[in-house]
């Protein structure tokens, strides 16, 4: 069995890339070439760049994998998440799971999406600054909670809390240093964490119990407890009640920065506001038009090769494998890194730039563009998050002028497994046919 070189060092390189995950993996790639292996603390890790390695990894038969970190995060989404699962379960869960992320099933909550938003926006003080991440994440919450679960409005603040107590729960310690995960006393943050995660629990079980009470709808709970696998079965409740935390834990929190990000990087490039905003001010009223428009779509898709929410793509091997010219052992975990190859100069000239033409320009594969992963465990809500940033931005656009308060971009921080704006991103918002104000 073989490695790729790679630094030394179990503890400095796991604080590294909990630290500063941006930051090491760049100096690795030119030291060590590519690719190259990071020994953590939760494993040796072979990390990528090259879309022709990263096509072999997507390529490969899904049998030689299993979920990475499954141990750790199976307290967190639930042993009968799809994120967990692997082999035969894994795709019959996922093929269950994907009718509703897709085609007219999704676009029939552009409207929703759009309402969703007017509420959250219309409630802000427009003569203070805000931070317009805390904004989104709370849209992108009603949006998940009201399309998953099919809350009326009246509703939606109490599992909100749950939910958002339960992600604040969450440390990035848990993930990496997996030992962590235990009580004391009920005084850890473990403990406070499982405290406010069965609260949650015991809310989707109850609603679970009245919606299928109340016979068929069009919120994807109901569709899944419609469900039925090959031999006839439907899902139990324990796979809904893990599925279900797992789309509104992980569906919200990625959006909202997605959105979050955008805002900020559009308000930096006036031409790109400036072609965006004549876009969208054009465009039919009517949300599912918006998700159409060209440079929009390229506005969201260079926002997340520029700030993917994720860093990486993980796949921990089941059985040895040749990869790259090494022999891997069962155990190891390959990664296809987003940070790296979306910042590849020979495959996004000005790499650091932010240019939304590019996605106009050229048609990227999906081993060169992969802020969703890809392959058997690309994400099911891939789709769904797309399409909610742009009728979200377009409605913004649209209905609001905004202006930043800083004048320097934010920094990407590790939020538990996500990378969010240092500080969130703070903007001042009046109506679009209003002018600014003139100080005095």
């Amino acid at each position: 069995m073989s490695f790729p070189p790679g630094p030394r060092g179990r503890l400095t390189n796991t604080l590294a890339l909990t630290r500063h995950p941006l930051d090491a993996p760049p100096d690795w790639l030119a030291r060590y070439g590519d690719p190259f292996t990071v020994r953590a603390v939760n494993g040796d890790v072979v990390m990528t760049a090259d879309p022709v390695h990263i096509k072999t990894l997507f390529g490969a038969d899904p049998e030689l994998f299993e979920a990475f970190g499954a141990h750790a995060m199976a307290p967190i989404t639930g042993p009968d998440s799809v994120l967990i699962l692997s082999g035969p379960r894994h795709r019959q869960e996922r093929r269950l799971l994907m009718p509703p992320f897709h085609g007219d099933r999704m676009r029939a909550y552009a409207q929703l999406m759009a309402d969703a938003a007017a509420r959250r926006f219309e409630a802000m003080d427009r003569k203070l600054p805000f931070n317009v991440q805390n904004v989104t994440q709370g849209l992108s919450l009603d949006i998940i909670l009201r399309a998953v679960l099919g809350l009326p409005l009246d509703a939606v603040g109490d599992f909100r809390q749950r939910v958002l107590d339960t992600v604040d729960g969450v440390s990035p310690v848990m993930l990496f240093f997996p030992f962590l995960q235990r009580g004391f006393f009920g005084l850890s943050p473990w403990d406070r964490f499982q405290t406010h995660a069965h609260a949650l629990d015991a809310d989707l079980a109850a609603h679970v119990e009245r919606v299928r009470a109340a016979g068929p709808s069009e919120d994807i709970l109901s569709l899944m407890l419609a469900a039925r696998y090959e031999d006839g079965e439907p899902m139990t409740d324990s796979a809904i009640r893990d599925e279900l935390r797992t789309l509104i834990l992980a569906g919200h929190e990625t959006t909202a920065l997605g959105l979050a990000w955008a805002m900020d990087a559009i308000h930096r490039h006036p031409e790109v506001l400036a072609r965006v905003q004549a876009e969208v001010d054009t465009a039919p009223d009517e949300p599912t038009a918006w998700a159409e428009l060209p440079y929009l779509d390229a506005v969201c898709k260079e926002t997340l090769r520029l700030y993917p929410v994720l860093t990486e793509v993980l796949r921990t091997l089941v059985r040895p494998w040749h990869f790259a010219g090494y022999d891997l052992p069962r155990g190891a975990t390959v990664s296809a890194s987003i940070h790296l190859v979306h910042r590849r100069p020979d495959l996004y000239p000005e790499p650091e730039s932010f240019r939304p033409e590019r996605f106009l320009e050229k048609k990227f594969s999906p081993f060169e563009y992969i802020p969703f992963g890809g392959g058997h465990r690309r994400c099911l809500g891939a789709a769904f998050a797309q399409f909610e940033m742009k009728v979200v931005l377009a409605y913004l656009l649209r209905t609001y002028r905004f202006t930043l308060e800083s004048d320097v971009a934010p920094r990407p921080v590790r939020r538990a497994l996500t990378l969010a704006p240092e500080g969130g991103v703070w903007v001042r918002m009046r109506p679009a046919g209003l002018r600014p104000a003139v100080e005095a």
